[in-house]
């Protein structure tokens, strides 16, 4: 199916329901949820999902894991996706939160041809066998960081969200303290016990993040420069480190030089999700 509204098939009986659907440059699908659980793959582009709880970035030609009736909202960056909407009791393995993964060569084909779909397809034969080979696909595949979380406190979800719309290294600890009133030693202690991380590495890893989708139009060079880092090796080094690959394999995606596939570095040979 190609540009059909969930809405309008929602009711098929089907465990497994793709859809492919372009958006136009910029494109932003506000908060909503679904009640089903949502396989979302950018075939190309970059995609930024927030909810409540942090924002995920997914890199051209991964995807990202959205657990049933979690409120969402989705920015696109000149993505064509391919989304498989899946009811919850098939797939009771389905991550609590959001969760950006590969997408190998045998996923992406599988994904091409349910792409191919009516909605009422038949659940027995081919078509059938395609659907189940997805979800076992899906289930194989291991978490990739590109992620941050996001405080549940107000004033410092206000903080972080505005840091990721503009990234600066300059900012310091003291100065976010101050904004929300508190003392430094205060909001550093409330903002790891809400995040897990410390401001500074929080910051860190946003910045890092904010890269990825700077890094289709333009060069490591300049992408490293406009975030602070000293140099290009500097960038590349804290890129590789949090990331497991190199800012190098995301440049000039938008140029035509495409990132290379493959398993990320550090996965074993069985999905974070599969059963064991």
């Amino acid at each position: 199916m190609k540009n059909v509204p969930l809405a309008d098939v929602d009711h098929i009986d089907r465990a497994v329901l793709p859809i492919g659907t372009d958006y136009p440059p910029g494109h932003v699908l506000d908060w909503h949820e679904h009640r089903r659980a949502q396989f979302l793959h950018g075939a190309t582009g970059v995609m930024v999902v927030d909810t409540a709880e942090g924002t995920w970035t997914v890199p051209p030609e991964r995807a990202v894991l959205i657990p049933a009736a979690t409120r969402h909202r989705v920015r696109m960056l000149e993505v064509t996706t391919r989304s498989l909407y899946i009811e919850p009791a098939a797939v009771p393995w389905w991550p609590a939160t959001c969760t950006v993964v590969d997408v190998p060569p045998l996923l992406r084909e599988l994904l091409l041809a349910a792409g191919e779909f009516e909605a009422d397809y038949s659940s027995s034969g081919r078509e059938g066998t395609i659907a189940e080979l997805l979800l076992y696909e899906i289930a194989e595949r291991a978490p990739l960081p590109f992620h941050v979380a996001i405080p549940a406190s107000a004033g410092l979800a206000e903080l972080c969200r505005s840091y990721l719309a503009a990234p600066d290294a300059g900012v310091s600890n003291a100065a976010w303290a101050a904004r929300v009133s508190m003392s430094e030693r205060a909001f550093t202690r409330r903002f790891r016990a809400e995040t897990g991380e410390s401001p500074a590495v929080w910051r860190t890893r946003a910045r890092l993040l904010a890269a990825v989708p700077l890094l289709r139009d333009a060069s490591v060079t300049e992408v490293g420069g406009r975030l602070g880092y000293a140099s290009p090796a500097a960038f590349t080094a804290a890129f590789t480190r949090a990331f497991g690959t190199p800012p190098s394999h995301f440049a000039g995606a938008r140029r035509g030089r495409g990132p290379r596939h493959g398993r990320a570095p550090g996965h074993g040979p069985r999905g974070y999700f599969a059963s064991e």
